[in-house]
């Protein structure tokens, strides 16, 4: 019963995401498409420090909360593995049909990732504190950097794309949490 509230929670909350994408594709189209990795990684980042930033300060000068971040870097995360996929270019070559069937895509591969690890741990994650999510993301993110400045040549470590699909699922659950009214409200 509790996977099943976890995976529609995952669901709602994508919902929410794909649909913030698709106006934001409407106004700007599929400009990130111009990204390369390491403007990605750090639009990433900016994103995630900011949480970060908000959670120690208890406060927010700008007039947007925690959740607004979370909500990005879940875009951006998969904005990341469509970049992944297909490499940045000079001019936008998708159309919003295109870029919406792209996002629908990874989207679906974080949630099937989700219900697995979900399972194998056994709902670890309603335990945590959001705080630890924004920490794990930047601790991804700073394993993404590295990886850039590598070349991609790891040894023993997870590519890039398991990295942000942590990053996505890390963000969906810090939505649900403040959903919740668990933590802080962003």
């Amino acid at each position: 019963m509790e996977n099943q509230n976890t995976e529609q929670q995952f669901k709602d909350v994508m919902l929410e995401c794909r649909t913030l994408f698709e106006k934001k594709l409407h106004d700007y189209g599929a400009s990130w498409r111009i990204l390369r990795p390491a403007s990605l990684t750090d639009q990433l980042f900016i994103k995630a420090k900011r949480i970060r930033s908000l959670e120690v300060k208890k406060e927010s000068l700008v007039g947007e909360g925690i959740r607004p971040e979370f909500v990005a870097l879940i875009n951006y995360g998969i904005v990341g593995l469509i970049q992944l996929s297909r490499g940045y270019v000079d001019e936008v070559d998708v159309t919003p049909a295109e870029a919406m069937t792209l996002y629908d895509h990874h989207a679906n591969e974080a949630l099937q990732l989700m219900i697995r690890k979900n399972h194998d741990y056994d709902e670890a994650w309603r335990g945590m504190r959001v705080s630890s999510y924004t920490d794990f993301i930047l601790t991804k993110l700073q394993r993404i950097k590295e990886i850039e400045n590598l070349q991609g040549e790891t040894l023993v470590s997870e590519g890039i794309d398991s990295n942000y699909m942590d990053i996505i699922n890390y963000a969906v659950f810090g939505c649900i949490k403040l959903n919740e009214g668990q933590e802080m409200r962003g």
